[in-house]
């Protein structure tokens, strides 16, 4: 049975074949430490896990849900939104919860592409937005982000070239993989960029709360509701990556339109872990801050690290990983992720599976415990020696 041609040029997931190689590596009695992916190790509040526990043990949960989402997680969305964006979001019309964020990726693509259409991919940027797109019969048109102009996009030049098959643009700060905050001028010019082309542009923000300060959504900029969908999701800012929460945020149209496409994927999430995530979008901002003093110490050790191995690292960077340039001693980011793998038992993300304007760099997660990097340190500070 041959596969369909939709999969044609998409390979397995980067991280899915390489967890697979350390697994071996580990049968072959190697101790691995993996600081490539931005999994969450520590867990949601407590509050939080108790809700679901509560809400599971009744016994008329457990049936179909809206397509919708329920009133009380969409409700929490919106309070959210305001409190932490100053963004107003009617919860009955502007919003749709997601089993993950990366799911509204694919079905944003499904919705609106049609065989033709070209999407605006970052490159650097999450693999996904690229598959995503070709699943849906879309023709890819990368765009570069360089380190020069800030991991922001040149629109002054893209604008210069023939968009008028483009249909959709991949935006998400702060980026990932380069943990680039954007400004609300920056946000000001990318609408302006998509109104102008007739673009649909659509915004991933999943990493405002972790190592920022100052979250920021594309929708408190005027004129957004016309032109953009966000993505949000509770993955990393509430420890919950494998409840599989996302949101979608819009105008009512656009998720009406999406909706059409979903309702016919999936059927809701199930009703406790949706009561779950509303308690958590209600934590205090204390929460944040906690898991944020964390992660800073977490970065410090991974900074030792990539200086370590002669990298480049910038301080301004927000997000859940560090990305560093890959310094005289290597090729690129491929060949010194292998090297520390096969030779220092670690393994750290090569920035090249983001695109090619990351092949000269790497990025290391902030998701293990300060002792687990000190190991890592220790590993390659040994082999160094030799």
């Amino acid at each position: 049975m041959q596969t369909s041609k939709r999969l044609e040029g998409i390979g397995e997931y980067f991280f899915s074949q390489k967890l697979r190689e350390i697994e071996q590596l580990r049968k072959q009695g190697k101790d691995i430490i993996n600081l490539g992916i931005g999994n969450p190790d520590m867990p949601p509040h407590p509050s939080v896990i108790e809700v679901l526990q509560t809400e599971a043990a009744k016994p008329n949960v457990h049936g179909y849900q809206s397509y919708k989402g329920s009133i009380v997680l969409r409700q929490a969305v919106a309070d959210w939104y305001k409190k932490y964006y100053s963004v107003n979001l009617n919860p009955e019309e502007e919003i749709l919860p997601l089993l993950g964020s990366k799911e509204g990726i694919m079905h944003i693509c499904m919705t609106y592409l049609q065989a033709g259409d070209e999407v605006l991919i970052p490159n650097p940027g999450y693999p996904t937005y690229k598959a995503a797109a070709m699943l849906a019969g879309g023709k890819v048109r990368s765009y570069s982000l360089l380190k020069k102009n800030n991991w922001f996009p040149d629109l002054a030049s893209l604008g210069k070239k023939n968009l008028s098959k483009v249909k959709l643009m991949f935006v998400n700060y702060p980026h990932m993989p380069s943990g680039q905050l954007a400004t609300k001028e920056n946000f000001k010019e990318l609408i302006t960029f998509a109104k102008e082309h007739n673009i649909l542009l659509v915004h991933d923000n999943p990493y405002s709360f972790i190592l920022n300060e100052e979250p920021l959504s594309i929708l408190s900029v005027e004129g957004a509701m016309d032109q953009v969908l966000e993505l949000n999701s509770l993955s990393k800012s509430h420890n919950m990556a494998g409840w599989r929460v996302g949101m979608l945020c819009g105008n009512k149209k656009f998720i009406d339109d999406v909706l059409r496409f979903k309702s016919n994927m999936d059927s809701g999430m199930f009703l406790p872990s949706q009561l779950a995530a509303a308690k958590a979008l209600s934590l205090p901002t204390e929460w944040y801050r906690e898991q944020n003093l964390v992660y800073e110490q977490r970065k410090i050790a991974a900074t030792k690290i990539l200086k370590l191995l002669n990298c480049k690292v910038s301080d301004k960077q927000a997000g859940l990983f560090i990305w560093a340039e890959v310094g005289k001693d290597f090729e690129d980011g491929f060949k010194l992720s292998d090297h520390i793998l096969y030779e220092a038992n670690v393994f750290i993300t090569p920035g090249g599976i983001f695109g090619s304007a990351g092949n000269k760099y790497v990025r290391i997660s902030l998701c293990s415990s300060e002792t687990t990097l000190a190991q890592a340190y220790k590993n390659i500070e040994n082999l160094l020696k030799k």
